[in-house]
């Protein structure tokens, strides 16, 4: 009896342990964590999607960079006549220090035919004091001929230069992204290939917009003045300016026919050879005639 209980008990004490066991199995398959999605394959031609995208649909503009300021370029030219050109030239630069602009450019003519002596500079000066200068300008001009101011709004061009340039720096970004995980000698060059012509244009847009943002911040004016000596500004058509004109006149012209005379000179001292030779001739002749008589 007590064999049979035994063997009750140890039959029992089996079963539990295999339920146990098969409970903890069951347990530990329940925790076992799922196996990783298959990693998608990164291939060129996803990349030129991506940059066909990109050339499609702008990317949407950055908060940072944001700037709905205007963009405005101011450009001119003006031209003046003043009877002190030193005193000109000096008032120029002294405004320009003031405002902070310098002279980009300095020439200096003087024409032989009106002996009128001009000057050309060309300044840049800050935009916010563009107005300032220029007024100071013609305040000072003795008489003003010609004045021309030309404004230009590139705010689209700016914006447009600065879209194409975070386009494209997100594209480089995909790039470098897929040439980390390329395994292909011909993958690694196609992308390279790639990143060398997107650093290409993103540097070609900096240049542009550095070139817009210089012209943005400083304006460009183009001076030119001149002066004339009194003695060749023509005052009217009275009696007395043109007898004036009429002695200098006369003066040309006797200048013109004494250097035309001096040019003569071969033809002058021929003639007095001759000369001589003549009255030679003639002397002996009536040497002769004398002597036969």
């Amino acid at each position: 009896m007590k064999t049979y209980f035994f063997l009750s008990i140890s039959f029992l004490l089996v079963l539990t342990s295999c339920k146990h066991n098969t409970e903890q199995k069951v347990k530990v398959q329940d925790v076992v964590l799922a196996p990783p999605p298959p990693v998608e394959e990164k291939s060129i031609a996803a990349a030129d999607q991506l940059e066909d995208n990109n050339i499609a649909k702008p990317a949407a503009p950055n908060p940072a960079i944001a700037d709905t300021a205007k963009k405005i370029i101011k450009e001119g030219d003006i031209r003046f006549e003043t009877g002190n050109p030193k005193a000109a030239k000096q008032n120029i630069v002294s405004s320009l220090k003031k405002l902070g602009g310098y002279l980009a450019e300095e020439n200096e003519t003087t024409s032989s035919e009106t002996n009128q002596k001009e000057y050309s500079l060309k300044i840049r000066v800050p935009s916010k004091n563009f107005d300032v200068f220029l007024n100071n300008l013609t305040s000072s001009a003795d008489h003003i001929e010609s004045k021309n101011i030309h404004i230009r709004d590139v705010t689209t061009q700016f914006i447009d230069v600065r879209a194409e340039i975070g386009n494209n720096k997100q594209l480089e970004q995909r790039y470098l992204q897929l040439a980390a995980k390329a395994t292909k000698m011909t993958d690694l060059l196609a992308i390279e290939d790639k990143l060398a012509s997107i650093r290409t244009t993103i540097d070609s847009a900096q240049g542009q917009l550095n070139y817009l943002s210089s012209q943005v911040s400083y304006s460009s004016l183009d001076i030119s003045f001149y002066t004339r000596h009194t003695g060749e500004v023509n005052t009217g058509n009275g009696f007395g300016y043109k007898f004036k004109t009429a002695l200098g006149e006369g003066w040309e012209v006797l200048q013109n026919l004494f250097f035309a005379l001096i040019a003569l000179w071969p033809l002058m001292i021929g003639a007095v050879i001759l000369l001589l030779l003549i009255r030679r001739w003639k002397r002996r002749r009536k040497a002769n005639i004398i002597s036969e008589v």
